[in-house]
């Protein structure tokens, strides 16, 4: 049973590359598309050696700090820095096959949508597909190989877990195993703030000076900065956002291990149970991708949800089944922990999967309800808009704020719930149901800024208006969906972050409680409670700073440029009057579009975000170390005040940048008119488009990457837990008695064995 993990990772990896193989034989388009294609791809691979680079040198140090810190712990081995390093590279490996196939659909998608949509959306969304296993696949493979390599090299036996030193040797297994999920969120934080700060850049810098200030359509290629945008979109939403999932995934499988292996019986079984679910959700995964497709003038959010929605069905009646048996498995004591006064039924673990998932797409829908066009928040945004910018942001904000209260309602409903029938085990177990189908619900979340793309390369290749149509259709779906995962993905992280805290607490304080009055508590409370605010100050100041560059460069080469300062005239008045191009002013302005410098604009995203990324991360990994060091008491606090103001800042910007990119996108749907104010071009839009901007960072790159601090931060926590233990000599003396006494006993069985064979050999002998 232990393999059929891994090899269910080979099976997510192996649809992966045939899927890509699929994809890379679509048609490409024409030489213009393929160009503009081949230049985001460069762009985007160049960025992540670039990123790769830098993170190398940072993981050989940590790998080294966790081998030298625990190579004279008893109950932890410095194997853990093979877990973190595994963890990494699992993570990267899956960012790198993602963007890659990413980069080749988007222009795909582009042309199949010449000739309807049905062909763009499958495209768009086995592009997504391949991003989606990638992550489940490497996490599997990587984690269900490990477990089965350390279980031996411990030497556990665990039909015998009911003794001592089984159980300790167990123990030992999953606090090396955590190591891999330190190694994930560790990459997962730069390649989202990153890949966040990238994109965000030159987003803002194109809306800004094109758009409000040029008069020019969104993504047109006159904009210098609209190659670097498009490649953002790769590095921050598909690559930083497969890494993302990869450690959301890896963390909540990893938080229900540790805490089914303190179960008093049946322990294994309860560690196995989640490594079991995930391997049976990458097969339904895989079986819901057939599902997804529609017709011509169909709505591809219908063909999303059907394979989403119905994976995660399918996936919840055969839970019920699987926890049946390893219930069974257990034998006549079941799964029982030391809280509860008898086993646990299966029911009992079955009923936590269900809350945990029925709040997630609860809390999808919540936020769907927020973010998407002519619904009730949305609509109050376009309102306001329509007296400038200032009355657009006040609605904005307030939509944000407002969208926190029924998310964090239902994700504190789904904890009680799940404490109630499984304590802190079936806390985990709500975590894993969110996450159980990641492959397909990540496929759904990659298809969102390849479809984005594909949209892009449209409008730079100048293909007609009705391809455009057709590739906004599927890019407005990929911002509900966008929206929708974030809203999982907010949810998930705090049921893991809570279950990693509450495996912290038994790690590095036993049965001890945490007290809220006690002062070093407070001061943990009160500093975590800071943390988000001051990381997302640094991402949004990133963000800003690069802005700033990037909107000087275009504004640079619009003024400096003559060809390209009269073509920028020639198709704002053609948008001002609503018509397309004559055929000599549109070979004028492709003349003057090779005049633009790209590689500045994209150097100068690429600069901002290796140079900005390096302090939050540090801040997530520094702030657990000091503050654990001082007192194991303080970080308990620590953790708790950054779980409860990052999950709520989480919300509330994820949320409120989604209302504005939408309400903007409501606005630009409007028909033109100055008098109404209505429509592109209008008072009311540019108000919109400013929003949008502000809104950008929020949902795209500090809101995100919260999610990921919270976990980083509590799975660190987990890993120097045994060395901040305040009874950690006595720790250490029971593990050591406890290794003596089995040397002892294996000592007693070889004397054993020698002196039955001896007998035999002096048979042997006088024969």
């Amino acid at each position: 049973m232990l393999l059929a993990i891994p090899a269910a990772g080979v099976l997510a990896l192996i649809y992966a590359a045939a899927t890509s193989y699929w994809i890379k034989g679509r048609d490409a388009g024409n030489e213009r598309m393929k160009n503009i294609a081949l230049q985001i791809q460069r762009g985007a691979m160049a960025f992540l050696r670039a990123e790769y680079s830098v993170l190398l040198g940072f993981v050989a140090l940590v790998a080294f700090g966790l081998y030298m810190l625990n190579r004279a712990e008893p109950t932890s081995d410095p194997l853990v820095a093979l877990s973190f390093v595994a963890g990494a590279i699992a993570s990267g490996v899956a960012g790198f096959f993602g963007m890659r196939v990413a980069t080749q659909a988007n222009v795909r998608t582009a042309a199949a949508a010449r000739t309807g949509l049905p062909p763009a959306l499958q495209i768009a969304f086995r592009g997504g597909a391949v991003m989606g296993m990638s992550v489940v696949g490497l996490a599997l493979l990587g984690l269900g190989s490990l477990f089965w390599f350390y279980l031996g090299q411990f030497q556990v036996d665990v039909a015998g877990l009911d003794q001592p030193i089984n159980s300790f040797r167990f123990s030992k297994v999953i606090n090396v195993l955590a190591g891999f999920s330190m190694g994930a969120s560790s990459i997962a934080l730069f390649a989202r703030v990153g890949g966040g700060i990238y994109t965000k850049a030159a987003d803002v810098g194109a809306d800004l000076v094109g758009k409000v200030e040029a008069g020019i359509p969104e993504d047109h290629f006159l904009n210098p900065a609209t190659i670097a945008d498009n490649v953002g979109d790769n590095v921050g939403d598909v690559a930083g956002m497969g890494a993302d999932l990869f450690e959301s995934y890896v963390g909540s499988i990893i938080g229900a291990m540790i805490l089914g292996a303190i179960a008093v019986h049946g322990g294994f079984e309860a560690a196995l149970l989640p490594l079991i679910l995930a391997a049976v959700g990458i097969v339904v995964s895989i079986i819901g991708t057939v599902v997804v497709r529609t017709k011509e003038g169909g709505n591809p959010q219908h063909a999303l949800d059907a394979g989403a929605f119905g994976s995660a069905a399918v996936m919840l009646g055969l839970s019920y089944f699987i926890i049946d048996y390893f219930v069974k498995m257990a034998g006549p004591g079941g799964i029982q922990f030391a809280e509860f006064d008898g086993p646990l039924q299966t029911l009992h673990l079955f009923y936590p999967m269900v809350i945990g998932l029925v709040a997630g797409v609860a809390i999808g829908l919540v936020t769907s309800h927020y973010c998407s066009k002519n619904k009730g928040p949305v609509n109050g945004i376009v309102e306001q808009s329509k007296t400038g910018a200032a009355t657009n942001l006040i609605a904005g904000i307030g939509v944000g704020f407002q969208s926190t209260a029924i998310p964090i309602i239902l994700i504190a409903g789904a904890i009680y719930v799940a404490n109630l029938y499984a304590g802190l085990y079936g806390i985990a177990l709500a975590a894993l149901g969110m996450l159980s189908t990641t492959g397909i619900q990540l496929a759904v979340d990659a298809y969102g800024p390849i479809s984005d793309n594909a949209g892009g390369i449209a409008e730079m290749s100048g293909l007609p208006s009705k391809v455009r149509e057709r590739t906004d259709n599927l890019d407005a779906v990929g911002n509900t969906t966008a929206a929708i995962g974030k809203g999982f993905a907010i949810a998930s992280a705090a049921l893991a972050a809570l279950s990693l805290f509450a495996a912290y607490r038994k790690l590095a304080l036993g049965e001890t409680d945490i007290i809220l009055t006690d002062p070093e508590v407070l001061i943990g409370l009160l500093v975590g409670g800071m943390l988000p605010f001051l990381f997302s100050a640094m991402a949004m100041k990133a963000v800003g700073d690069a802005a700033m560059d990037m909107i000087q460069e275009v504004r640079r080469q619009f003024k400096d440029i003559p060809v390209l300062r009269e073509a920028l005239t020639l198709v704002a008045r053609a948008e001002e009057e609503e018509r397309e191009l004559t055929e000599e002013e549109d070979a004028q302005v492709l003349e003057a579009g090779k005049k633009t410098e790209v590689e500045k604009c994209v150097a100068i995203s690429t600069q901002a975000s290796l140079k900005r990324m390096v302090m939050p991360g540090v801040l997530a990994i520094g702030a657990p170390l000091v503050i654990g060091w001082w007192s194991p008491f303080a970080l308990g606090g620590l953790l708790a005040g950054t779980l409860t103001s990052g999950v709520m800042l989480a919300i509330f910007m994820s949320n409120a940048g989604g209302a504005w990119d939408n309400a903007k996108k409501q606005v630009e749907e409007q028909k033109k008119s100055l008098e109404k104010n209505t429509g592109k071009g209008s008072e009311r839009h540019k108000a919109a488009v400013i929003g949008d901007t502000v809104g950008d960072p929020f949902k795209d790159t500090a809101g995100p990457s919260l999610n990921i601090l919270i976990k980083l931060m509590t799975i660190v926590a987990v890993v120097i837990a045994p060395h901040i233990n305040p009874d950690k000599e006595q720790v250490a003396e029971a593990a050591r008695q406890l290794e003596a006494q089995l040397q002892q006993a294996d000592g007693a069985k070889a004397g054993d064995a020698k002196a039955a064979d001896q007998p035999k050999a002096e048979q042997a002998n006088e024969s």
